[in-house]
């Protein structure tokens, strides 16, 4: 996708302070820790299976074992009372806390018989792993935490965009405008091997003038932005971290 140093839209503000899932996973009262975490597992499990098939060479099924019971975890343990953005970053924290997990695994596996039924999350293990597939034989050897935790950043960032296209997808049909979604598909959404195509050949292909083309890019942009940045919102403790994390994702 092209990059627009412009964060925010033209007026390159950033928007108004929104509700921090990060913050609301510490919250006493139960239905707002819910939608918190679920915010951040679907931020987040994809790139965590991801690791755990990378880094500690899990086999598929294991990973997915994994990843459903870290997550439990997380939430039984109140894990994230511990996070101070501070001090890392969310990915670096989780990372830390999976190595911990993984690394007694043992011990975690003897401790599944405690009371009450773990959480199950629903989560698309085979698109993960197709990604994966498809990935691998570009990825470096994870030989250094620095690695890691750029490896955890990448797949951060490609979770967000792809949460954000469905987002942008979702409200372009809402609202009669799929043909903003289709022409910013078409340009932006392709793979940049192969080049963008020419705005002269998406208004023919779409019955639409080269103006309307810039437009039609020109809107979905700014709306795709937007939502990135709310989502963005959601997992930073602190508006300094979110302007830290915005800066270096646009």
């Amino acid at each position: 996708m092209t990059k627009d140093t412009k964060i925010g839209g033209a007026s390159g503000k950033f928007p108004a302070t929104r509700w921090s899932a990060i913050l609301a996973a510490r919250s006493n009262a139960p239905a707002e820790r819910s939608r918190a975490l679920d915010a951040i597992v679907t931020a987040y499990w994809k790139p965590l299976y991801k690791y755990l098939r990378l880094r500690w060479g899990k086999s598929n099924e294991d990973a997915k074992d994994l990843t459903q019971e870290f997550l439990a975890r997380l939430i039984e343990k109140r894990y994230l009372d511990d996070f101070d953005p501070a001090k890392a970053r969310l990915r670096t924290f989780l990372r830390v806390c999976l190595d911990r997990f993984v690394a007694n695994e043992a011990k975690a596996a003897k401790r599944l018989k405690r009371g009450g039924p773990a959480p199950h999350f629903s989560l698309d293990f085979e698109t993960a792993e197709a990604e994966l597939a498809s990935a691998m034989p570009s990825l470096p050897p994870a030989a250094s935490l620095q690695a890691l935790d750029d490896f955890l950043e990448k797949e951060f960032i490609r979770s967000l965009f792809a949460r954000t296209v469905e987002t942008l997808r979702e409200a372009c049909a809402t609202r009669g405008k799929q043909l903003h979604f289709q022409v910013f598909e078409a340009y932006d959404l392709i793979d940049e091997e192969h080049g963008h195509p020419a705005y002269a050949d998406l208004a023919r292909k779409f019955g639409l003038t080269t103006a309307d083309v810039t437009n039609y890019l020109a809107s979905a942009r700014r709306e795709f932005r937007a939502i990135a940045l709310v989502k963005l919102r959601e997992m930073t403790a602190s508006n300094a971290e979110f302007q830290r994390e915005a800066r270096a994702l646009f």
